[in-house]
């Protein structure tokens, strides 16, 4: 989920922290357990600094090891620990079973997206994505902001949370169905479809499709259990050559590959210049496919330059790979 949508379950927890005997009759332990819920709900995404470094490094370990089992059961100590040390009268035990929680709920929600977390390492390094709510969902954050409303206007906070996430079940529920449909619908316009992908938008009825058959890629939107297909292409395989083996040691390309499981490949010659491009299926918007990795070589297959990211058009992608040039 996005960073609003972290803090605002964080604040709702705090308000379900309520429910606890000793946090609610303890206001230094109170103070405590709503600072470290907070911190909790937001503390595994410190890992989103990595993108001072490059984008390669953030596709890679986004929500890679701060999400882990290990980093599940670390954060809440650490945050626990240092909260301790600013009220030392507060119950550590209570303060720690709140923050675990947060940190838990935090790792827990994020699974829901299509991007997905490595939540079972070190166990497996597998990406779980369920692929049923969006980064940002209006609907979530919206509640949980009438939840907290209604909570400052004077409602019990127990009651208001609990009613919050009781309604926030049967939304889930609800996101699973639909995507079941969808997915069936997808199944019936496009025969013989594998590797089906969807994913939701920030609106209820409108989700993303990408599907390859044998012989094609294909790529649309879905309106509830109506299917429109916009890009249809031919599936290639790629050529085992050097420059391929090449392009495909570069760190950005390899980013990519960790992170895309259903895309297409371009190979184009610019003069002396070679481009290698894969381009992800799962996100087009306005006819364009947003997310990509580039990779400019010379004759002798050397790397020039690469990128990998987000880029809605063209012109700043050559911008992007101009500066990582220089």
């Amino acid at each position: 989920m996005d960073t609003g949508t972290h803090i605002v379950m964080g604040i709702a927890l705090g308000g379900l922290a309520m429910a606890d005997p000793v946090v609610a009759s303890h206001p230094i332990t109170m103070t405590a357990v709503i600072s470290g819920v907070i911190i909790g709900s937001l503390a595994p995404d410190v890992d989103t600094v990595l993108k001072l470094r490059d984008n390669a490094v953030y596709i890679r370990h986004h929500r890679g090891a701060t999400h882990s089992i290990p980093a599940v059961l670390l954060w809440p100590l650490l945050i626990a620990g240092a909260i301790s040390l600013i009220f030392p009268e507060a119950n550590l035990l209570h303060l720690w079973l709140w923050s675990f929680l947060a940190v838990f709920i935090h790792v827990f929600v994020d699974i829901f997206n299509s991007y997905g977390t490595q939540a079972l390492r070190p166990i497996s390094n597998r990406w779980i994505a369920l692929g049923v709510i969006n980064t940002f969902d209006p609907i979530i954050f919206g509640a949980h902001v009438l939840a907290l409303t209604i909570w400052a206007f004077g409602a019990d906070p127990v009651w208001t949370i609990s009613i919050l996430y009781i309604t926030l079940f049967f939304y889930y529920l609800a996101r699973f169905a639909l995507q079941a449909a969808i997915k069936k619908a997808v199944l019936n316009t496009i025969p013989g479809a594998s590797a089906v992908f969807v994913a939701p938008t920030m609106r209820f009825f409108h989700w993303r499709i990408a599907a390859d058959t044998e012989r094609h890629h294909y790529v649309g939107r879905a309106y509830g259990r109506t299917i429109n297909i916009y890009d249809k292409f031919m599936k290639k395989e790629m050529p085992e050559n050097n420059l391929i083996q090449a392009a495909m040691k570069d760190k950005n390309i390899a980013a990519f590959i960790s992170f895309s499981p259903l895309y297409r490949w371009e190979i184009n010659e610019y003069g002396d210049i070679f481009e290698v491009r894969l381009i992800d299926l799962r996100y087009r918007s306005n006819d364009y496919y947003p997310f990509v990795a580039v990779a400019h070589l010379d004759k002798e297959c050397k790397i020039i330059n690469s990128y990998t990211g987000w880029i809605f058009s063209e012109d700043k992608l050559r911008k992007k790979l101009d500066f990582s040039h220089n």
